[in-house]
């Protein structure tokens, strides 16, 4: 069964002076404000596009990883795993690189290696963001 969830954003000004709040709608999780500055500098307690894609990302490429490793009959103890967006004013998203460690007992690490790549692949959000450049640094803990 297919799912979807929702969010939205309310903006009001311009780009460079105006500001916004994007809600979580699914969730009801709560709201959160965005700017530009918060966006190309500084991130001063608000948030941003690709902070919310590093977090969409990270977490997707996590349960992969745990599905592809629990299949394997290896299923992870534990997995740490951060996503960083780079974003370049003018240019857009220019790469997204994933990190993570794992427990993972019964496994070595090419094998862990070779599954987070496998992850990295093909999990739903690193497809969906098939047009960004995306690297992956795997380790066991």
């Amino acid at each position: 069964m297919a799912t979807t969830r929702s969010a939205h954003t309310v903006w009001e000004g311009s780009l460079m002076e105006g500001a916004g709040t994007v809600t979580f709608d699914s969730s009801g999780i709560g709201q959160q404000p965005v700017s530009w500055p918060s966006r190309a500098e500084e991130a001063n307690g608000k948030t941003s596009p690709e902070e919310l894609i590093a977090a969409a990302h990270s977490s997707c490429f996590s349960m992969a990883l745990s599905h592809g490793l629990a299949g394997a009959g290896t299923p992870p103890t534990k997995l740490v795993t951060s996503a960083d967006v780079t974003f370049q004013p003018g240019t857009g998203i220019t790469g997204i690189h994933l990190t993570v460690e794992g427990e993972v007992p019964g496994v070595d690490e090419a094998a862990f290696v070779a599954a987070a790549e496998n992850a990295k692949a093909n999990c739903p959000v690193s497809q969906a963001l098939t047009g960004t450049t995306i690297t992956l640094s795997a380790k066991l803990a």
